[in-house]
């Protein structure tokens, strides 16, 4: 739908869903190809960009904060060992009396520059450990047909565990599934954390999920906490960008530290409203600035081309 060759009638609505999944530069082209047409992103945890345009820019939001009915709000733990019997024994439970069971990792296969439990041997262990049960792998390298029928055997029920890459973080809606565990958790992003718990507990049954690991940065461990204090995917986008930076409002970056030299967006928040609500009066009153041909000049030389990015959220 972006690429050049692509031409619309009349576009008058853009819709992006799992909006954090798509560059700043890809939103902008499909919003471009219409005459300033309506716009709409959606996504559980907005990027951090996204959450500081919502605040300080031309963004209005609105917060879908309830649970469709009937569904139980899932509980999120955090554990140390993969192995722990604890672990185990509630895999086995659920199993047992019909659920299913996501077990992701970072990695497909082993590498010497990334200690990290790999899809493929964690396939072995868990088959090992659950004889009983069948336990599916799936990831990128293999063949589509071969994800496809892997995919409808565990919402069958022919699996009851899948082992997994992040290829299942969207588009899978298994209602039996109620256990995620996510191993080396510390090293996913939030919003890929948060999309993966929501794969569990999506039917009438409560779901649980186990992030696994041992983060070694203050980062990694903050990340974990905001994920078991909270289920709330706006508070996490929050957490997120405080951790993470809010990229460039101006620009393609959608995290990371901003280029101000003295205003911090989080602890200058209600200051920065203030002088947003000034910037909207002033344009309001005067679009092209033509009354302030200094501020307009000085505009221009610092953002340029950039300017037109501040719309695409």
């Amino acid at each position: 739908l972006i690429q050049k060759t692509v031409r619309f009638g009349s576009l008058a609505a853009v819709v992006v869903d799992e909006q954090h999944r798509f560059g700043v530069l890809q939103r902008g082209a499909l919003a471009g190809k219409g005459d300033h047409p309506h716009v709409l992103v959606m996504t559980a945890t907005p990027i951090p960009r996204t959450l500081t345009l919502s605040v300080f820019g031309d963004l209005a939001f609105s917060v879908i904060d309830e649970l469709p009915p009937g569904r139980i709000s899932t509980v999120t733990r955090h554990l140390n060992d993969p192995d722990d019997p604890r672990l185990m024994k509630f895999i086995a439970r659920e199993t047992a009396r019909g659920g299913r069971v996501y077990w992701v990792c970072p990695v497909i296969e082993e590498s010497e520059k990334l200690p990290l439990m790999p899809v493929i041997r964690r396939h072995e262990i868990l088959a090992e450990r659950f004889p009983g049960e069948k336990v599916g792998i799936l990831h990128g390298q293999i063949p589509p047909e071969e994800r496809e029928a892997t995919m409808e055997a565990f919402a069958s029920g022919d699996i009851s565990i899948l082992v997994s890459t992040t290829v299942v973080e969207v588009g899978l809606d298994v209602r039996e599934a109620t256990v995620m565990v996510v191993e080396d958790a510390h090293r996913f992003g939030l919003s890929q954390l948060h999309q993966l718990r929501g794969r569990v507990g999506r039917g009438s049954s409560a779901g649980s999920c186990f992030l696994v690991g041992r983060p070694g940065t203050d980062e990694g461990r903050a990340r974990i906490q905001a994920m078991c204090s909270s289920s709330d995917g706006f508070r996490i986008a929050e957490k997120d960008l405080i951790l993470r930076g809010p990229g460039e409002i101006c620009g393609v970056r959608q995290h990371g530290i901003t280029d101000f030299r003295v205003a911090d967006l989080v602890k200058d928040r209600r200051l920065l409203e203030e002088a947003r609500e000034d910037a909207f009066s002033l344009v309001r009153s005067d679009p092209s600035l033509s009354g302030f041909p200094d501020l307009r000049r000085e505009v221009f030389r610092r953002l340029g081309a950039k300017l037109r990015l501040a719309g695409t959220a």
